[in-house]
């Protein structure tokens, strides 16, 4: 995806989500986040926006600290996410391809890589809001979703800091049955290792595989949907330390 889709993303997706929140009520509990209100999600990922905002604006080329979380509630911490969003997308829009600013995960460039960042950063805390509202979620196109998981397989996993380990060394394959894509992903004691191919001639031998729409694995990956929702076959186990060991969190 180019830069522009990933600005244009994040431009929708905060809508979508201040949208979700506004009709559940900052209140409302947030079932794909347990321990959640919608007021922590909007608190959350506002802070998230305004915080990327700053390092870009700014082109801080070294980690800066966050500016914390507002004491705000109701019509008026809708009303800071709204702004907060508005300046992050219209930053992004306005930044130099040549930006040099801070980063923490290898891209193209800085640019491109926060671009992306806070439109999958988005995306997924949409999906939370609108799991607070109830109804039908809002899709997500399958060249965002097959995006998001790139981003996550081979970019957050790939990290030293990747609790995805086991002493015994196990596969893992994630198969797009819309599009055909299937990431192989290698478990060990170290950090994973997954391969992409967007039209594989053959399937390697795994010890799990999990297939759905990209839109579903996206959302599967990134624990909003539950393992029942999509198919899994093999040894469960892959799956089952996928589950329970690769959540990203914020600190």
């Amino acid at each position: 995806m180019e830069i522009s889709d990933h600005i244009d993303t994040l431009a929708v997706e905060g809508q979508l989500m201040a949208a979700a929140a506004r009709k559940a009520g900052t209140g409302a509990p947030v079932p794909t986040c347990p321990d959640w209100r919608v007021r922590d999600l909007l608190r959350h990922t506002g802070m998230v926006h305004r915080w990327a905002t700053a390092l870009v604006v700014e082109g801080r080329t070294s980690y800066h600290p966050d500016g914390g979380e507002p004491d705000l509630d109701g019509g008026q911490l809708l009303d800071w996410f709204r702004e907060g969003h508005g300046l992050l997308v219209a930053a992004l829009r306005a930044a130099p391809a040549g930006l040099e600013c801070w980063t923490f995960m290898p891209a193209p460039s800085p640019l491109a890589f926060w671009a992306r960042r806070q439109a999958h950063e988005t995306t997924i805390h949409r999906v939370d809001a609108e799991s607070a509202r109830g109804g039908r979620p809002s899709p997500v196109t399958a060249a965002h979703a097959a995006d998001g998981i790139d981003e996550l397989l081979r970019g957050f996993h790939a990290r030293p800091m990747s609790k995805v380990r086991t002493g015994t060394p196990r596969s893992l394959r994630v198969r797009a049955t819309d599009t055909g894509t299937t990431w192989t992903v290698r478990l060990s004691p170290e950090p994973p290792e997954a391969v992409r191919e967007d039209a594989p001639a053959e399937k390697d031998s795994v010890d799990c595989e999990l297939s759905a729409t990209v839109a579903e694995l996206y959302l599967t990956l990134w624990n909003r949907l539950p393992l029942t929702a999509i198919t899994v076959t093999g040894d469960p186990e892959p799956a089952r330390l996928w589950r329970e060991n690769s959540g990203v969190t914020w600190s």
